[in-house]
């Protein structure tokens, strides 16, 4: 059973397990799991390196079963075969003893989390991120951080309510809680922020609208599968899964394939619904659209080369933070710690807009850098432009953003004294009208 092409780099581990141990105890895994990974791919070899010279003495008993029958000496050659089949039963005994260690090993490896980036800061939780930017309107021209009125301080669900264009009753009851139903200008409002952001990427990035149904293989790409499957919407009739992001099926593009160096980096950008159990969120920031099962992204990601990675990272965390600036939103940025990184994730920056009507900072798209754990799994490749053997490609992505709670820190933000939510300038002509109020929707 092949599993060298299913997470980490098994040659590292092979080879300096030390430095894996280490760089995964910053991650907080137990050191006592790399060991016992270590010892049982070991034991997997020695297996497989068994059942091999098992079945080359078959194979050599075979030959001379073969020329004592020539010879006719067929005492001899039943002796033989009789070895034969005593050794073709081992052999099968140590093939399948070492199919089982090699499903342990890869049921492991499936699980274990990437190395954290050099340059990601120590921490073992969220407490201990690292805010490393921050804007806010008039920030360029020196202005201080700005005060919110009181008429700013309205919750998003309720300014949705009574302006009635956000149903979250009729929402729980066609799907359930944590379901939305916008109507009239909330939909048209989403709906711009999604042209609004696809227009930006214009030229950069290709458009892609992918499947929102994906293969097991396609979500164990990206490393949402096996570990995140309570996470996840699966659909057992037909061995399929609903997407939690557009990552998913945009890392799986070119999988099995090997591009050209020369060729990269392929940049992708797709919108499309995501659906998220939210296990266990129940009672946890479940109101209004802080946490809900499905709502829109559009999603920014790039196949590259190692060198390339870093630029690829800055590049999608720029576009993001450019959307929220045009929105005039305050926003901050977070370098996320080793020991909060996803599970994929080598290195992971947050961008968070500041919703007044929550006083919360709403995480709107993490911008990160996968090394080659994903494109590993998926068994993307490229030829090295000087020539050599093929490569694994490295992965980076990055929302841009995430609507919902960009639609919230909207609403929040620019609503007026008067209840009506004025529409940000660069969203005027997209949404077709640069004002909510309450006679937009039909009785």
């Amino acid at each position: 059973m092949a599993y060298h092409r299913t997470v980490i780099d098994l040659t590292l581990l092979r080879r300096d397990p030390a430095v894996v141990r280490d760089a995964l105890a910053r991650r907080g895994v137990d050191p006592s799991d790399v060991d016992e990974l270590v010892e049982l791919d070991a034991a997997h070899r020695l297996l497989l390196q068994h059942a091999e010279e098992l079945r080359a003495e078959v194979k050599s008993l075979s030959r001379q079963v073969g020329q004592a029958r020539k010879d006719g000496d067929t005492a001899r050659a039943e002796e033989l075969q009789l070895e034969s089949r005593r050794l073709g039963d081992d052999e099968r005994h140590a093939a399948a003893e070492a199919d089982t260690v090699a499903a342990q090993v890869r049921s492991r490896l499936l699980v274990l989390p990437n190395l954290p980036d050099e340059e990601a800061p120590d921490g073992g939780g969220e407490a201990d991120n690292v805010e490393v930017f921050r804007w806010w309107p008039g920030k360029d021209e020196g202005e201080e951080p700005p005060s919110y009125e009181d008429h700013q301080r309205v919750a998003h669900w309720e300014i949705g309510e009574a302006l009635g264009i956000l149903d979250l009753e009729r929402g729980s009851r066609m799907s359930g809680s944590m379901f939305p139903l916008t109507e009239a200008m909330a939909s048209r409002l989403m709906r711009a922020l999604t042209w609004y952001s696809l227009r930006r990427q214009r030229g950069a990035y290709t458009e892609v609208r992918p499947p929102t149904l994906v293969l097991t293989e396609t979500l164990t790409a990206t490393g949402h599968l096996p570990k995140f499957a309570e996470d996840a919407y699966e659909i057992e009739r037909d061995s399929l899964w609903a997407i939690p992001t557009a990552e998913v099926p945009l890392t799986s593009m070119h999988r099995g394939e090997i591009l050209e160096e020369d060729d990269l980096p392929l940049r992708y950008c797709a919108t499309t619904a995501c659906f998220r159990r939210e296990a266990g969120s129940a009672g946890r920031d479940t109101r209004g659209l802080l946490r809900v099962h499905e709502f829109d992204k559009t999603e920014l990601f790039a196949y590259c080369t190692e060198a390339q990675a870093r630029d690829g990272v800055a590049d999608i965390r720029e576009r993001a933070e450019q959307l929220l600036q045009g929105l005039r939103l305050q926003y901050r940025v977070l370098d996320l710690c080793a020991g909060d990184l996803g599970l994929s994730n080598a290195r992971t920056f947050d961008l968070e807009v500041y919703a007044p009507g929550v006083d919360r900072w709403l995480e709107v798209s993490s911008v990160s850098w996968y090394r080659d754990y994903q494109a590993r799994r998926a068994n993307v490749r490229y030829r090295p432009s000087g020539g050599g053997s093929p490569v694994i490609a490295h992965t980076v992505n990055g929302s841009a953003l995430g609507w919902v709670r960009v639609w919230a820190a909207v609403v929040e933000t620019y609503r007026q004294p008067d209840g009506s939510v004025s529409i940000p300038d660069v969203l005027v002509g997209y949404a077709g009208a640069d004002r909510i109020v309450a006679a937009d929707v039909a009785p």
